[in-house]
Parts: C-alpha cells; structure tokens; sequence
C-alpha cells in the first residue's frame, strides 16, 4: 500500500519532493523519484509502506530489465501462482514481491495483464521501447487514481493533493461542488477540480508520450445479461460461497508485516473474523471501537464474537477530544470534500490498530453484494404504491405530510416521484434538496444504467447501482483514505471480484428473502458463530454528531455555519439552511448528515480554494 506520482511536466526536485511528502502518510517507510529524460521527460515518484518483500530492492520506482518501470499502490494478491505460471515461460524474477510480478506479466500479456489480477490496485507502467504510459484501476475501485491531462502533459496521483502542488491550472468545479452537496462525495470520474479527473473503477488506460494522447477503457464491469447465473441449489451455493470466501480472506492474510482483522460485530466482520480464524494457524488479532455516548457502543458484540473464535481482541476508546482532532484535520486526509461521518471513527480504529499491525482485513463490501441495506426492503415494499397515479399519490402524500412525524414526512415526500428508481436515487442523496440550488441536476449520473436495467428484478438492480456507487465513491473513499492517513493497509476480503460476480450470479431470493438480508452470509456465518449472538438491530459505524452538534459543538456549528458564513459556499440558500439548523438544535429534526456535509466542504474551501476561480 503506497502513494504513487507522475508527470510530463518538468517540475524541480524541491517541488517533486513536496508532492510526495503532501501525502507522505500513505507511505512512511520510503520516498524516492526519477528522473527519465530520453525522447520525453518523465518523472516517476512513490511513497512505500512496506507489505511484502521489505528489501530495499523491491523499492519504487521499480525498473524490470531496463525495459519497464513502474509505481504501483496496493496488492496483486494472487501474484505467488501469476509468478508460478510466469516463470514456467522463462521469466526470471529477482525479489519476492507483487511488483515485479506486475513487470513481467505486462511484458508476456500486454495491457490484458489486468485480466489475471486478483487484488486492490492503481499502477503506471513506462513502456521505454514503446515511449508508452500503461496504468489500471482495480475492478472495484479500491484504490484511487487521480489524473491531470492537458492534450500534452500528464500527471496522475494516488490523490489529488499532490497534483494540486504547483499546478497553476486548476479551477475549482461547480459542478463538483453541486455533486458533491447531493451524494456526499464527488463521483467518479469527477474531481474537486475541473481539470483533474478520477480514473473509473475497472478501467485502464494508455499514454504516448510522444503525441501526448490519453486513451482509456473498461477491462470489466458488472454483467448486464445475466450470463453466469447460478444454477445450483441453496446448499451448494453456501458450499461454493465457503470456498471462495475461504480463498479471499487466505489470500489478503499473507505479508512480511502484522496482520489484524477489523471486528464491529457485525455479519460481515465476523464472517471475515471466522474465514481468518479457519484459514491460519497463528491466533487473529482483531480490533473494534468504542464510544462512550449512550446508543452508540457496540464494542460488546465484538467481544463477545471475538470470544468465541478466541481472537486476540483489542478494544480502543474513541473519546471527543480526538473526535475534534480529527474533524480539525479532516481536508488534509481526505483533500477532496468527503460527508460521510463514518469517516471520523475509522480514522480512529485505524490510527490505533496502527500501533498493532500494518494490515487489516475489513468486512466492507457484503452490504453491496448480498442485498443488507434495509433500504431493499423500504424500495420492495414501497414500490408498489408506484402503480398508483402521480396525480393520487401526490394527494396521498400531501396529506401524509400534514403529520409532524419524521418518518411520516418522508414517505409523504417520496409519493412524489416518478417511480421507485427515483424515489430510490432521492433517498440516497436527500429526499429535501430544496436548500440548494444546482446548476444542473446532480442526480443524473451514468451509473442511473444499472438501476434502469430492465433485465434484472429490482432487488438486483439496487445492488447493482449501490456497487458502482455507494460502494465506489463512498465505502472505498473513506476506507482508502482513512486507513492511509495512519500508514495502515485495509484489504476487503468480500470486495474480491470472484465473490462480486459469484454474488451477482445468485438468485435474489438466496441474498434477500422476506425480511431476512444477506440471507446465504449469515447461514455461512453461522456455521461458526452463533446466531443468538446477532439477534439485534442492524446499525452504521456512526459518531454521536447529533447530540455533539446540539451541545460541545454548537458554537462551532453556529460559527462556521453562521449566514454571512453561508455565504461562501456555492448553490446554498442561506436562509432555508438556518432554519434547518434551528431544527436540529431544537430537536425537531436530526440534521446532522446536512451539517457535516457543509462544515466539511467549508473547511475544504478555507484550505485549498483561496485565490482559485470557481465555473
């Protein structure tokens, strides 16, 4: 896990080296460039932690025979058996590591060496007989790859911060901006900044250094034609499930560094937690948080799965003096606007499983695939009204919305679309977006192709839709970001794109049946785990920010947020936004999640937007 950096414009050593140490968190261990001035200049620079082979020979930028070179962040977790097959067709390898694996597979397979990688990952490769840049994202988008294109120069990093440094081209985009206010993050393949721009999950791209063409293109994406669907029965769909699950999980235990598992207590953590258990020999060291509010400390169903795989369990106290620290420090981490709150508590975890290991396997991922969202079951259940009239339901809804109740006025509200494909994209980034006004609509995204896919049932369809974005722009960001900022490498065992595609080739009802979500991973689960152990309410990794922002924050909130204060972000409506506070802090409404998402955005604007342009 590293932080990588290129370009083509010719920047000096000193500014090279602030751009690697802006974000030198991602990779302690090792700070190196190069310099390449043949036909093209080029300049190749990496941050490395130390995962597998901590030799200084496996250091980057990489050189394989004076013919590729390479950076490259993450993990090609099945490299030992790509290496196997390689050296059978000659190729000789002097380390132990990935990264020579990636040289040397690019050379016998060309730009179809992604097809046989299993793992995490975003790398550039400099083709010098062919003057010819190379570089992939892995298929879920776990790891990001930012990139600045001008029709002749290039420069790509693993964020966007260091392509920020020294580059007097860039304007902030409102667009962006209007995006980011609606989903809580900027999607793909959108940046903060207009000339910056985001390589999409799954895809690849070229580079020539010589005319300055930038070409990219999907190498995999979800299947849309039902082509591999599962035929088996339920008991051997949990048979197969098993041993891809047992795989995954083997091959992200493997490194040269401490290895530890990440445990809410959750199904998907305990899933993970039990395949680890089963998988090795050595006892798992796994971690969990706790919170001192009321309502928000689950750390005793983590200790009490922890107890019965017999883990060595380490429980770390979050209190609200570092909460601050961190929500001080938030932009720097993550250097592109990022809402989701979760964020706060896995910098948390992160930064004290840090002090233990160097690697954590986490249980992100299952929601996505297996159908665990309740909103499943809200979308299901509610579509049906869909049948009836717009004309009725808004009737219906004006009605329904007379109640004070929260939950009343929500459903009243989401009467009022069209269908439920958009009363579900409503429910996702705000069913009330009438405090701000976008240029254009931030809700039509390219991604909307999955959910309108009429080839699959709905259940599908929302999976679908949630994997290419929620999973995408929200889970692997804050993951990404929030593990990095403390040099601790998180590897998503249930991200594995064979357990992606198996779970998408399932018939809905072994992932969702009545009102039981991730029906065939809890029945796996449990045949380590007790059931009785999880018989309780599903909730988030959340931080207590309600009852923060109406007591030990409010003055902060008041502040920050204050009307002449709102008057420095883009597309708000001041007013409609300070009476939405006054709802919070008099306990009307919970609008804490509208709160974060301006504070945040706010902070991001004083750090980075001074003296910038905005179109």
């Amino acid at each position: 896990m590293c932080g990588i950096y290129g370009s083509t414009i010719k920047y000096d050593n000193v500014q090279v080296r602030k751009k690697l140490e802006r974000t030198s968190f991602r990779g302690p261990d090792k700070t190196d460039w190069r310099f390449y001035n043949g036909r093209n200049s080029l300049i190749f620079g990496h941050n490395r932690l130390s995962i597998i082979d901590l030799d200084p020979r496996s250091d980057q930028p990489f050189n394989y025979l004076d013919k590729i070179h390479v950076v490259f962040n993450g993990e090609i977790y099945n490299f030992k058996q790509i290496r196997k097959n390689l050296e059978q067709k000659g190729y000789g390898f002097s380390t132990t590591s990935d990264t020579e694996v990636i040289c040397s597979a690019y050379l016998e397979y060309g730009r179809d060496c992604v097809d046989h990688f299993i793992g995490m990952f975003s790398f550039v490769i400099y083709d010098v007989k062919k003057q010819l840049l190379f570089g992939a994202r892995d298929r879920m988008g776990q790891k990001p790859f930012y990139y600045y294109h001008n029709g002749r120069d290039f420069e790509f990093s693993s964020q966007v911060s260091s392509i920020q440094l020294f580059n007097q081209g860039l304007t902030v985009s409102r667009k962006a901006v209007d995006s980011y206010l609606t989903w809580g993050a900027v999607p793909d393949p959108m940046s903060i900044f207009n000339e910056v721009r985001k390589l999409k999950a799954g895809h690849a791209f070229s580079f020539d250094l010589d005319s300055g063409k930038f070409d990219t293109y999907p190498y995999w994406d979800l299947d849309q034609h039902d082509r591999l669907e599962f035929r088996g029965s339920y008991e051997e769909a949990q048979n197969t499930l098993v041993k891809l699950l047992k795989d995954a999980v083997s091959l992200r235990l493997y490194a040269d560094v401490p290895v530890g598992v990440f445990l809410s207590g959750g199904i998907d953590s305990s899933l993970v937690t039990a395949m680890a258990v089963q998988t090795t020999a050595s006892k798992v060291k796994t971690f969990s948080v706790k919170f001192d509010e009321d309502g928000f400390d689950e750390s005793s169903y983590a200790q009490r799965v922890a107890s019965h795989l017999e883990t060595d369990h380490h429980v770390i106290q979050c209190n609200y003096d570092e909460g601050l620290d961190l929500i001080e420090n938030f932009s720097y981490y993550y250097d592109e606007p990022f809402a989701d709150s979760s964020a706060i508590p896995s910098m948390l975890l992160s930064k004290y499983t840090r002090q233990h290991v160097t690697v954590a396997l986490s249980g992100d991922g299952g929601d996505e695939s297996f159908m665990g969202y309740d909103r499943y079951l809200w979308a299901s259940k509610g579509g049906k009204i869909y049948v009836l009239p717009l004309v009725l339901r808004k009737l219906i809804g004006a009605l329904t919305g007379i109640s004070p109740n929260y939950r009343h006025k929500t459903i009243a509200r989401a009467m009022t679309y069209e269908n439920v494909n958009s009363a579900y994209v409503a429910g996702m980034t705000g069913l009330d977006l009438n405090w701000f006004q976008p240029r254009n609509d931030p809700r039509v995204v390219e991604e909307l192709k999955y959910l309108d896919n009429s080839r699959r049932n709905l259940y599908e369809r929302l999976s679908d839709f949630d994997l290419k974005t929620y999973m995408n722009w929200d889970i692997n960001t804050k993951v990404d970001r929030g593990s990095m900022a403390f040099s601790l490498e998180a590897r998503s065992p249930l991200m594995d794109h064979r357990v992606v595609e198996f779970a998408r080739s399932l018939p809905a009802g072994f992932k969702i049946k009545k009102s039981n979500t991730k029906r065939i991973l809890k029945d796996v689960l449990y045949q380590s785990v007790p059931a009785e152990i999880f018989d309780r309410p599903k909730s988030g990794f959340t931080m207590p920010f309600a009852q923060w922002f109406r007591n030990e924050l409010k003055e902060y909130v008041l502040d920050q947020l204050s009307p002449s204060g709102l008057e420095s972000i883009p597309s708000v409506k001041p007013e409609m936004i300070t009476k939405m506070i006054d709802q919070h802090m008099n306990q009307q409404w919970n609008r804490y999640s509208l709160i974060w998402r301006l504070l945040v955005l706010k902070q991001w604007m004083k750090n980075n937007a001074n003296g910038l342009s905005m179109n």
